[in-house]
């Protein structure tokens, strides 16, 4: 899964689990600030990825995230075996 994919599915679970309409959900976006995800939203959040990286999600590479790019990042991070690449997006 590249990171544009990554992107589409964090913006359809943003929507379906938050009611965050697409057109808000951009790169920039700030959780908090831009879209109103609080502590408690991002552990839903952060419990609706699981599945993306079966099961091996770790919840400390989340700690430092603020923006919906940096949740690609780390979700490709750690997608990718923890060594980020940048072939393919």
């Amino acid at each position: 899964m590249d990171k544009q994919q990554i992107f589409e599915h964090v913006t359809s679970i943003l929507g379906e689990t938050f009611g965050i309409a697409p057109e808000r959900v951009r790169p920039d976006a700030r959780l908090g600030e831009d879209l109103d995800i609080d502590s408690i939203d991002a552990v839903d959040l952060i419990v609706q990825l699981k599945p993306l990286l079966g099961g091996n999600l770790k919840p400390e590479a989340f700690r430092s995230v603020r923006t919906i790019q940096n949740v690609v990042d780390a979700l490709h991070t750690m997608m990718h075996g923890g060594v980020e690449t940048h072939a393919g997006g």
